[in-house]
Formats: C-alpha cells, structure tokens, sequence
C-alpha cells in the first residue's frame, strides 16, 4: 500500500488526512468538514481497505455521494487506491444509467460500493443489494444531500445498513440539518473540523453593489474587464441560471447553464463541455454545481450574493487551487448588504468594494472557449479506446498532439475537445476516415456557442 501510495505521489498527508486518519484506523465514528479538494477520498479510501477482506466478496463498504459525477470521482480514486489489494471489486451504482446491468454486477458480488441516495433506494427496494455484512458507511457531502432532499432516504439506508458498524460522515459545512443527521447516524463520534477559510494569498476577491436591475450586465462587463479563461459564475435560483446563461450568449459569450431541471444526458454534456475548456462560462446553482471535478478555474463570479457566509467560502475556495491565483467577484443589491456584512464578518477582515464603472473592456472580441467538443456516437461497448481516439487524430489526421484536449469514453458515445483553431479540419477528416477500422457518427456539441 504505501509503495502503490509512493507511485501515486501521496508523499505528504492533507491536514484533514493527518486529523482524520488516526480515528478512521482505528475504528471510530467520524464527523468531519472540509472542502471538496481537501483529501478527504483518501482518507476514508485507506480506512476501507485497511480493513477489507479479499477474499469475502459480500459488501463491506458503501459511499454514499449526491451526485452521479462525485460517486464516479471517489470510485475512480478508490479504485486508485486499491492498486496494490489483488481483486477488489468497486461497483457504482448511480441513476442516469440502466439497473438491470447493476443488478446483474450485484449478484457476483462487491466489496465497495459507490451510489447515490435514489439509485440504491431502488436497489433496496428490488432486494439486490444486500448490506448485512457492511462494515463501514461514509456519507460524503452529507450537507448537499440534506440540500437535496435524501436526508428520509439516508435514514432507511442507514437502517438497512448492521447497527454495528463504522460511520464517517464528511461535509464541507456543518450546519443544523447535520448535527441532526449525525445524532441518527453516528455512534459518539470524534470530530474533525478544519477551517474552511479561503487562502487569502491566492484568491483576490472584489465585490461590486449594483442595480439588481443590471444584474446581467454586471456580469458581462466582469467578464470583459477581467477574461478569465474559465469561470463558475452562481446563482440563487434555476431561473436566473436560464436567464443569465441565454444573456451571456446573446452577448457573443460562451456560456451554458447547470440547474437541477437538466436530464441526466444533458447535465452529463455540460459537464464535459467545462471541463475540457469548450465553454468558458458555466453558470449554476450552489446544488448544481456541487461534485464538480475541475482542477483549474480562473473565477468565481457570485452573480447573486449568498445569505450563507459559509456557503460564500466554499464557493470562492474552487478558484485558486494548487498554488494557482484565482479571482472571486460578487455582487450586491442594496437589499443585499445585510448578507455581504455577515460575510465580512465571518471572514474576519473588512471586504474589498470596487467599482463598476472603473471597469475597462479588454481588447479584441468577447473571450471565447479554447476548445470545441466533438461527440462521437462509439465508445467502450465498441471497443474504442482513448488512444484510438489520439491515434486517429495525430498519427492518422497529422494534427499535433496539443491540439487535442481532454477525451472522455463512455459506453455509447465518446467526447474529444480540439483545438478550436483546427475543429473543422479534424471534423472533416475524422468522418470522412476510419477509426480502429470503423466508421463512426460524430457531431460538434452545442452548434449554438461556437461563434
């Protein structure tokens, strides 16, 4: 385990893993906070598998997430972690995707299992999943669940789940509704609180007070001014999230919206568009853009100001990552001061007001997205693998390797981003050629952004 750890470049432990670590070893109830990016999948990861048994292929572990994207995201580390244990079987089990395939990988058994609150409800409720054996149950991002609705569905799991047995609860705030939920679920647990401040040395926050009026040209006029190549811009409401995105576009912006209206199918494409640099504005709500795996964002835009000092920190903490800068902008309404007051007090330090109308346009055309996604209608269930995919595209295409991004395969179809510079080209001699021998339907995704 520490040479496959040694591999993966965990040479050092995160602060929540160096407090966590030790009670998670031996065998305590656990309830800790800190922000998505803080280690936290390590940490309980290498509690489960201290204490898993190979060669019992009932379930001994069970992940609960919100959202179909982090439970991939924590199966994908876990599996990671797992490396070095022979065997070990790691299922997700999340709704968006066929239950009978689940069903069919539960009766040869699983040692982890990684799911959603709904989907395993389903599961329960067929009788295909059996907990009786469980050993450890984690509930990650247990406040967003609460958010979401899952806290009734969360208390029949637990209690599907042996009355002995160890309970980690990780949350990036702890608010009333989980010291609720923590008194059901855990058995006198330690806790482990670290401070989800911001690093003031590396996020620049400026906030604005507007007319709630011109709310959405606020937004532009931030944009121009400061053309973050990348930016998570949130709103309150899934309304304002509509209108905010269709307003940015009409602008010559490229920008998608995130809410909790989307299919599962569309939520997936806007994902993969941020993530692989082919929009460069995602506007969302707080339950939305929960989960999200983005390593590099230059801004957070708090287009409607939160009535949660603590939800503002967490926020703005998903710009200025790994020693990167970041830039968080908020606005406020006159009825809003009261929020951006609590703010500055639980930041401890007076806020940064700047002006609107000092703000220049930058030069040239507004920013547009680095890279264009092409779906192609194959993926895994066709054999086709990422690297068929570069192959294709170099080898084959002669385009350069930088010019192609971030390549996502799923079952049925399969994302490329290119460089937006060389799109249609590659278009052009991707479906007018092969790939591993094949031809394939591709289109460009969101026609309506490529400007």
């Amino acid at each position: 385990m520490l040479e496959n750890l040694e591999r993966l470049e965990y040479r050092s432990m995160t602060p929540i893993q160096a407090q966590s670590l030790p009670f998670i070893l031996a065998g305590k109830d656990l309830i800790a906070q800190g922000k998505t990016g803080s280690g936290k999948t390590a940490a309980f990861g290498l509690g489960i598998l201290h204490t898993l048994k190979q060669a019992w292929f009932g379930t001994q572990a069970l992940v609960l997430c919100p959202t179909r994207e982090l439970s991939e995201q924590v199966a994908v580390e876990l599996r990671r972690l797992a490396r070095a244990t022979d065997n070990i079987k790691i299922l997700t089990l999340c709704g968006g995707a066929a239950i009978r395939p689940q069903v069919e990988s539960l009766q040869h058994g699983a040692h982890i299992i990684v799911a959603t609150p709904g989907r395993l409800m389903d599961h329960l409720e067929r009788g295909s999943v059996d907990l009786s054996g469980l050993k450890t149950l984690v509930l990650d991002e247990a406040d967003r669940m609460v958010d979401m609705g899952f806290y009734d569905d969360m208390v029949t799991i637990a209690k599907a789940c042996p009355t002995r047995r160890q309970t980690l609860l990780f949350s990036a705030t702890y608010p009333d509704n989980i010291r609720k939920a923590s008194a059901r679920f855990l058995n006198r647990p330690q806790e482990v609180r670290l401070e989800s401040q911001h690093d003031d040395s590396r996020i620049e926050q400026h906030f604005y007070e507007i007319d709630p009026a011109q709310r959405n040209a606020a937004v532009a006029k931030l944009l121009a001014h400061f053309r973050p190549a990348s930016t998570l811009a949130f709103c309150n409401t899934k309304a304002q999230v509509r209108e905010l995105a269709l307003d940015l576009r009409d602008r010559g912006f490229s920008a998608l919206a995130l809410h909790g209206d989307l299919e599962q199918r569309e939520r997936e494409d806007v994902l993969v568009q941020f993530s692989n640099q082919s929009c460069s504005v995602l506007v969302a709500t707080d339950v939305a853009a929960r989960g999200l795996d983005i390593q590099s964002l230059d801004a957070v835009i708090n287009v409607d100001i939160t009535p949660d000092a603590e939800v503002h920190v967490h926020r703005i903490g998903r710009t200025g990552r790994s020693q990167a800068k970041g830039l968080a902008l908020s606005l406020v309404a006159p009825d809003e001061m009261r929020w951006a007051a609590q703010i500055e007090a639980y930041q401890g330090k007076p806020i940064a007001w700047s002006r609107l109308d000092q703000l220049k346009p930058g030069k040239g055309k507004p920013l547009q997205a680095p890279m264009v996604t092409l779906c192609i209608q194959g993926g895994k269930k066709d054999k086709l693998r990422a690297g068929d995919l570069v192959g294709a595209l170099t080898k084959d295409a002669g385009f350069a390797f930088e010019q192609v991004g971030k390549i996502n395969v799923f079952d049925f179809v399969a994302f490329v981003a290119l460089d937006r510079r060389i799109a249609d080209q590659a278009f052009e001699k991707l479906s007018q050629g092969t790939i591993k021998g094949r031809r394939f339907k591709m289109r460009f995704m969101a026609d309506e952004i490529r400007l």
